[in-house]
């Protein structure tokens, strides 16, 4: 919003110091900050009144760790709306209000965040751990992902527009054709359940969303400009650098976030934050092209969710687990790991493979 008022006065011919507005990097910073300040200041007010509404907290799964059922009791959830609100307003606050990977982007992650509002709202309704239905969640999903997967390869090059770039090799392009919406479905529903599946320990999700913003953000600021892209032989999609603004807000109410997550949590994310989390990095690496640059860099996610496939995969055929439980920070809580301990240790796995995906930059 404030770029497109500095952009209207220097049309005009009001040239001012408010021209810092038209920097990218300027208004990433602007937006991190105050998307921080935000979640900083809502944080308490929202946990209060949270507690007030929800009474007995989120429901604690049974069959989970037993430590959880006493120390995690009570804890409200729908956390996650404290995100959205200080993601939304930075973004609509400092990013190009005129820039249509922006809107889809945000649209994607508020979307995301209503199916996991509606999805918490049911579990607390109920007093269970049973939400939608499979049926509703992933249908919600999947319609979401494809639109979203349709309105970015619309507004990409055409050249671009359907086809999979991959990594260490700018000259390797895999045509999709009009199959790439579902590709891209998949991508983002993908992501929005594996982070969903990571939120399972005090701050354990929101750490290596974090990392994979920050990355992000300077993946969108490359791609979106043309000399930096032609440089470090990536593909240069026009228009994402203003993504790096959406990228630096979730960076801010991330951390802020993790003020009141942090072990122990005053309040869990719940499926709210989740989705819509995984839901902005699935879509924020479709519109930059680096849907398997997103792999490396939220490797964390990927192995969290396969260990949940190996897992009913095995036990359906074998009748035997292969962790002690899963998704895979269980099993290392059952292996009597301590979660600040866990959480630490994935806190730096999730930085390693972020350096990684910035590898892919200077290797190419």
């Amino acid at each position: 919003m404030l770029y497109l008022l500095v952009s209207h006065a220097v049309h005009d011919g009001h040239i001012t110091l408010l021209n810092l507005l038209r920097y990218i990097s300027f208004r990433a910073g602007c937006a991190c900050m105050t998307a921080l300040g935000i979640s900083l200041l809502l944080g308490r007010p929202l946990i209060t009144m949270l507690r007030r509404i929800q009474r007995y907290g989120q429901p604690i799964r049974a069959v989970g760790p037993e430590r959880h059922i006493i120390e995690k009791a009570g804890t409200p959830t729908m956390g996650g709306m404290l995100i959205l609100i200080a993601l939304t307003v930075a973004t609509l606050l400092w990013g190009n209000l005129e820039n249509g990977f922006v809107w889809a982007v945000l649209l994607t992650t508020l979307g995301f965040g209503l199916i996991g509002f509606a999805d918490d709202y049911r579990k607390l309704a109920r007093r269970n751990t049973d939400g939608l239905s499979k049926r509703a969640r992933l249908g919600s999903e999947f319609a979401i992902s494809l639109i979203c997967g349709g309105w970015l390869q619309y507004l990409m090059p055409p050249e671009l527009a359907n086809h999979l770039a991959f990594p260490f090799a700018k000259e390797l392009l895999l045509p999709l054709g009009l199959l790439y919406p579902v590709f891209a479905m998949i991508v983002i529903t993908g992501f929005g359940n594996a982070v969903n599946f990571t939120d399972g320990l005090d701050g354990l999700a929101i750490g290596p969303v974090v990392v994979a913003a920050l990355v992000f953000a300077i993946l969108s600021y490359v791609v979106g400009n043309h000399v930096f892209a032609d440089y470090l032989q990536v593909h240069a999609v026009p228009g994402t650098g203003e993504l790096a603004v959406f990228c630096a807000a979730l960076v801010g109410a991330g951390l802020g976030f993790l003020w009141f997550n942090a072990p122990p949590a005053a309040v869990f994310m719940g499926d709210t934050g989740s989705l819509s989390l995984g839901g902005a990095l699935g879509s924020l690496a479709v519109a930059i092209k680096h849907e398997l640059v997103l792999c490396i860099v939220g490797g964390l996610f990927v192995v969290e969710t396969l260990s949940v496939i190996i897992q009913v995969f095995w036990y359906k055929r074998t009748g035997r687990r292969v962790f002690l439980m899963a998704p895979i920070h269980h099993h290392f809580e059952k292996k009597g790991w301590a979660e600040p301990k866990i959480v630490i240790r994935f806190w730096i796995v999730s930085i390693v493979l972020g350096m990684c995906g910035l590898a892919t930059l200077k290797l190419r």
